[in-house]
């Protein structure tokens, strides 16, 4: 498999589909290079998560499960 050639930022995430960078953060938290999401590392301790295609279309099966999950009715 070849590397990607690009990420995006969770911030650019958030943006392209629409949603809240904290409810991103939430949501990715437990996702794997193999989901698409990735780890950059900045000086001074800095981190960011980018998110390959394939990052994107996790983030949006899990925005969908967390919506149906939201709006079923609680026992």
């Amino acid at each position: 498999m070849a590397a990607p050639a690009y990420a995006f930022t969770i911030s650019r995430a958030a943006e392209i589909l629409g949603e809240d960078e904290e409810l991103l953060w939430d949501l990715a938290d437990d996702l794997e290079p193999e989901d698409g999401c990735l780890w950059i590392h900045g000086p001074n301790d800095q981190q960011t998560m980018p998110f390959t295609d394939r990052g994107l279309n996790s983030l949006r099966e899990r925005i969908s499960q967390h919506k149906r999950s939201q709006s079923s009715p609680r026992s």
